[in-house]
């Protein structure tokens, strides 16, 4: 059993490393004081190479596995988490859709900008008064000739509305059943709203989204008619993946935060560091740490082997988010008042952390996938 990543996984783990300190870390404070998404540095992680990681070579990518994507993902979540939920996005909601299920036009079509970087694109699934149940979707696609109408409203989109989105894939009810359209930026009636005001991942791109009368080529059917919501849970299941990377490397950041502050901070004639009322709880979420990166590669390594991952996405999922939520609460009472003002780090840290219980399914649902996991029988 060897859990060390390969020399190259390594190598290139130091590459996003530097790039994340160098190109990101100067700036986040004012991305997040202005909910500013950073669209320079998005580019320039295309540059990189990131959000082609999993696209094969001759589409514009680098044909990489997934651990090496979650390695990429959980190095940028360590400095700042809107940046790595742009590409954890991009890349497996964006990206994946198109590149599990797109014909060969599409693919060509759409999937070389995407993986450079040029373009992004979105994953439009949830709607207004059916987030878990996504299969009580009411956005509708109606056959009309040889073009499809789309109408309805989407919520909480990201990556829907940046200077550089090119398509969202959207999920919407047909004859027979649900099914999945691309959707290009700009089609007469696609609208896409004001952006949110939000507690936490303020510099990342999140709308909602609207179709009125929205028409579409045919072809731009993803996929097999009424396979859409089989697809969309597939894509999920790697998303989970991903936002466990995210969920470990904001509980780094806390942690590196912590032990920091801890050493340094005096009260009571000594470094607050020796007081077991501090020392134990950054423990806890060392260990929380521990369990989530074990979880959470051992997720990416049975996908990458072809193998059933549903169960264990979500166990990393629900482990890794929740460990998150208290490292960025134990982060922010190490601080105390400090930890309070919005300027400090941990401040965002706390801020971001409870989106990661909540999107791509919330813990509960993750708790309700565990359970039927286990072959418990469950009310729905």
């Amino acid at each position: 059993m060897n859990f060390d990543f390969t020399p190259e996984q390594d190598a290139f783990r130091d590459v996003v490393r530097s790039f994340a300190h160098a190109e990101i870390a100067p700036h986040v404070a004012d991305w997040d004081r202005q909910a500013a998404f950073p669209t320079r540095v998005v580019e320039q992680m295309g540059a990189l190479g990131l959000f082609g990681l999993l696209v094969p070579e001759p589409l514009g990518g680098s044909g990489a596995d997934f651990t090496t994507f979650c390695i990429a993902v959980e190095e940028l979540a360590a400095v700042d988490s809107s940046i790595a939920i742009t590409l954890s996005a991009g890349v497996g909601l964006g990206i994946g859709p198109i590149l599990s299920f797109g014909s060969d036009e599409q693919r060509r079509r759409w999937l070389p900008d995407l993986a450079a970087g040029r373009a992004l694109a979105a994953f439009g699934l949830t709607e207004p008064g059916c987030g878990s149940d996504a299969a009580a979707l009411r956005t509708t696609a109606t056959r009309d000739g040889d073009e499809w109408i789309l109408d309805g409203s989407k919520e909480f989109i990201t990556n829907a509305g940046t200077p550089l989105t090119s398509v969202v894939t959207v999920a919407a009810r047909t004859d027979a059943g649900i099914s999945a359209f691309l959707v290009p930026a700009g089609t007469p009636g696609f609208v896409v709203g004001p952006s949110y005001r939000k507690m936490g991942w303020r510099a990342s791109d999140t709308h909602p989204l609207a179709f009125d009368g929205c028409r579409i080529p045919i072809d731009n059917l993803l996929g097999e008619p009424g396979r859409g919501f089989q697809q969309f849970l597939t894509i999920l299941d790697g998303g989970r993946v991903t936002i466990a990377a995210i969920a470990l490397g904001l509980a780094r950041a806390c942690l590196d935060a912590c032990v920091a502050y801890a050493n340094e901070r005096t009260a009571f004639g000594g470094p607050i560091s020796r007081f077991q009322g501090i020392g134990f709880p950054i423990a806890d979420i060392a260990v929380g740490i521990e369990s989530a990166r074990l979880l959470t590669y051992r997720a990416a390594w049975l996908k990458d082997q072809g193998r059933p991952f549903s169960h264990e996405a979500a166990i990393a999922k629900l482990q890794a988010t929740e460990a998150a939520v208290n490292a960025g609460r134990t982060a922010t009472q190490v601080f105390g008042g400090s930890g309070f003002m919005e300027e400090s780090d941990v401040n965002r840290y706390y801020r971001d952390s409870k989106i990661l219980e909540l999107g791509e399914g919330t813990s509960e649902i993750q708790r309700l996938v565990i359970a039927r996991g286990l072959g418990l029988v469950t009310s729905t």
